[in-house]
């Protein structure tokens, strides 16, 4: 039988590494709430975001939706449908009423060119994305926000590592969130984490994921259940001193995929933008009209051939029932998220994929020639 490839598999390090931590774990019985663990990883990812406020989580979702409790939004919120459904349930579940704009070809992010003309007084916020750990245009978003007093709130779910004119991405935005879910380029299992500026801001994210509760008397307001557990901050830990090899791995992947591909009329792969410093999170093609079979017609080619890709992201998110009816979900408003949508086809990329089966991949791709 054909062994499967699936778009992606979570690097783990070595089980015996993770043994003397799980002792450690096991002998000091702190078990959660911001124990020992916790408390060096964020340290470590604060030394890594440029000494930005890290906060640890449970997940990447309760990043986002923690962050905008934390921004005390109401209203609308301008944002993205190219992304995964975490973005927008986020903005839904904080009350808010999300406001989509169309995203740019280039890098399929939000297009900063269509946010102006979609703000109201109404507008307190924008929700971008940085698409596939592709940096959006930070500097027009953040000079929009300031002109309109409104806060930026950065899902970076894919962009953990990436720098952008030798700056950590995350160190833009009154907030970033991550998520560590195991299929990112670095995890922990499940988990996540709230990036911000302040140190006021770090505390009163802590006191919201954890019940409201700043005191063994005070709860001064509503908070939720959001905190990462010790196992989970300790595999953190661990994984971070392999994230530089794992990102080298999966850039040498990347460029193999680019040469075998470069030459196959109908197939583009994203650029990378200059002045980023990657972390190869995703490697999404696009299947135009000239390649002469139809995206969803690859996919399940190589699904028959055992090869599992991703339409990453599809469906488009104001398609959803939940938000097809809003004036801005209408397709005219839309255009390039839904091409985008219909041709985009993530191909498996983690540490560990063989040459052998980069080769299985690449082959049916290139039978159209």
């Amino acid at each position: 039988m054909t062994n499967s490839i699936y778009v992606s598999r979570p690097f783990l390090p070595d089980f015996g590494e993770m043994l003397p931590l799980l002792q450690d774990i096991w002998d000091r019985r702190v078990l959660t709430n911001g124990g020992p663990y916790h408390q060096e990883l964020e340290a470590a990812l604060s030394e890594r975001f440029d000494g930005r406020q890290v906060s640890l989580v449970a997940n990447g979702m309760l990043a986002l939706t923690v962050a905008i409790d934390a921004a005390g939004l109401e209203g609308e919120v301008i944002t993205t449908p190219y992304s995964f459904v975490a973005t927008t349930h986020s903005v839904k579940m904080g009350q808010l009423t999300p406001v989509f704009v169309d995203i740019k070809p280039d890098d399929l992010n939000i297009d900063p060119t269509r946010i102006e003309a979609a703000i109201t007084p109404r507008t307190c916020a924008i929700v971008a994305v940085h698409c596939y750990g592709n940096p959006c245009n930070v500097d027009m978003i953040e000079d929009i926000a300031k002109r309109h007093n409104l806060a930026v709130i950065y899902d970076a779910a894919h962009a953990f590592g990436v720098r952008f004119n030798g700056r950590s991405v995350l160190s833009f935005g009154d907030y970033a969130t991550l998520s560590f879910h195991a299929t990112k380029v670095f995890n922990t299992f499940e988990g996540g984490a709230i990036v911000t500026g302040t140190s006021e801001n770090k505390a009163h994210i802590d006191t919201l994921k954890n019940f409201g509760i700043t005191s063994e008397s005070s709860i001064p307001e509503v908070g939720g259940n959001a905190k990462m557990s010790e196992f989970n901050a300790a595999l953190g830990t661990l994984q971070l001193k392999h994230f530089d090899n794992v990102v080298r791995q999966r850039g040498i992947i990347d460029k193999r995929y680019r040469e075998a591909l470069a030459d196959v009329p109908g197939i583009q792969c994203l650029p990378i933008p200059v002045g980023v410093e990657p972390n190869f999170s995703y490697f999404p093609i696009l299947v135009t009209e000239e390649y002469g079979e139809s995206r969803d017609q690859l996919y399940n080619r190589m699904k028959e051939d055992s090869i599992y890709t991703r339409r990453y992201f599809f469906p488009l998110l104001s398609g959803l029932p939940m938000y097809r009816d809003l004036p801005s979900a209408a397709a005219e408003n839309l255009p390039v998220a839904i091409r985008a949508a219909e041709q985009v086809l993530c191909l498996p990329i983690y540490p560990d994929l063989s040459t052998e089966d980069q080769d299985r991949i690449i082959e049916p791709i290139r039978r159209r020639i």
